[in-house]
């Protein structure tokens, strides 16, 4: 029973990500490791299942290892810098023989419909085309690229009619120019620019491995645009698996792609825990970022209320109205973390005998331990210093360490201003703590 109850609370937990992915378009890629690797139905059966919740879908697979086989097969040393293949005629002939036989076997295994299997009742259609313009790469730095190109423009009008049709899109990593020659492409290139033609909700890389902080070896959970840079410029050693994806995801993002995830497509299931999970799996890119602390608003209550619910009940809180909240909605402080509210502070201030309470602090447990109270503290007194206050008090039942560890410093209710008795419950007999702020 205990099985079916995490299951159950899994799956109540998704509702709201199912509710908005429905109708948004998504551009996935994934390289030729993948397509390779003897898990790739299990990716496949994870693409039908996004395609089932109504979610559009654009496909852009990888073709690197098939193309080296086949050069070996020829006894032909594969060609690169920086991290280009250099396509000359005969890696263009792989190219192509590479493509077609990679998009047939994603296109087959998409259209399996056997009973007692995750693909029965799919149903799936699958639209291949000429969505890609390209134009050649050229000669750069002395090295002629030859057949390698860039990607000149997407047929999004095109895509967009096959999406309204309820087919997947798969896309291979090749562009045709106007003339009729065949470029070929970088897959991560082409999926960046389909998503941003599309105006696609979100760009999703399948990697080879985890964005990892070289430092501490540390799953990297989001960074926004700016910390990528930086992350790059202070390890230039990554590999080209996670360096190439990262520079993907600054392009997609400021170019209007709200969120890019990297995801490490070894890791079963791991696409389904990144898009229905509220911390996923993988690594998310925004230009603004994933988790906010900010002034409460009134759409903020509800959670507000939720998130203080069970400290009321243990006697840590004092129980607070939805009307008084609301009524004092501009003394709280939020951290907002992808539409939940996972922790709060109220600053009640009054400017006339510069001084002020702090009360109502809350951080969800499972966000506990990584700074946010402090975080929300910080705010407080830099809010409270614009307010010209110079002192503030707090009445704790249970957390008056916490403050003291901070500066603060045990006082006595005989010592409160006037307007802050009035606040004092004695049936509490909450401790007063008082810190004068610089």
């Amino acid at each position: 029973m205990e099985h079916y109850a995490h299951f159950v609370n899994w799956f109540r937990g998704s509702s709201p990500y199912i509710h908005a992915h429905r109708n948004k378009t998504f551009v996935i890629a994934f390289g030729g490791e993948a397509v390779l690797a003897e898990d790739f139905d299990h990716h496949v059966h994870d693409f039908a299942l996004l395609n089932s919740l109504g979610i559009r879908l654009v496909l852009v697979h990888g073709i690197r290892p098939q193309i080296d086989q086949r050069l070996s097969k020829l006894n032909a040393e594969p060609r690169f810098n920086n991290n280009l293949r250099i396509t000359d005629a005969l890696a263009l002939q792989c190219v192509k023989e590479a493509a077609g036989m990679v998009r047939v076997e994603i296109e087959a295994l998409l259209s399996l419909g056997l009973a007692n299997s995750p693909m029965s009742g799919a149903k799936i259609k699958v639209a291949s085309g000429n969505f890609v313009t390209a134009k050649p790469l050229g000669v750069i730095d002395g090295i002629d690229y030859c057949h390698t190109g860039e990607v000149r423009r997407i047929d999004s009008v095109s895509i967009h009619q096959q999406l309204d049709q309820d087919n997947v899109v798969l896309i291979s990593p090749i562009g045709y120019s106007p003339s009729g020659e065949v470029f070929n492409l970088s897959a991560e290139q082409v999926a960046t620019a389909v998503a941003i033609a599309l105006k696609a909700e979100k760009l999703i890389l399948l990697t080879e491995q985890s964005c990892l902080n070289p430092e501490n070896d540390a799953a990297i959970q989001q960074m926004t645009t700016d910390e990528v840079s930086a992350f790059l410029q202070a390890h230039p050693q990554l590999p080209d698996t996670i360096s190439q994806p990262l520079k993907a995801s600054i392009q997609a993002c400021q170019s209007g792609i709200s969120r890019v995830h990297l995801i490490n497509r070894c890791q079963d299931g791991a696409l389904l825990l990144e898009l229905f999970t509220r911390d996923g799996i993988g690594t998310l890119i925004s230009s603004m970022p994933f988790e906010e602390l900010r002034p409460a608003v009134l759409s903020d209550i509800g959670g507000i209320l939720e998130l203080i619910k069970p400290l009321e009940q243990q006697g840590i809180l004092a129980k607070r109205s939805r009307e008084k909240i609301e009524m004092e909605i501009a003394d709280y402080l939020v951290i907002d973390r992808d539409g939940l509210i996972i922790g709060c502070l109220a600053l009640h201030p009054n400017q006339p005998r510069q001084l002020g309470v702090l009360a109502c602090l809350a951080v969800h447990p499972k966000y506990q331990g990584s700074a946010r109270a402090n975080r929300l503290l910080d705010y407080a007194y830099r809010k409270a210093k614009q307010l010209n206050l110079k002192r503030l008090f707090v009445l704790s039942t249970q957390t008056a360490h916490w403050f003291i560890e901070r500066g603060f410093l045990q006082s006595d209710l005989s010592k409160l201003p006037e307007p802050l008795k009035a606040l004092y419950n004695p049936q509490r007999n909450s401790k007063v703590l008082c810190k004068d702020l610089e």
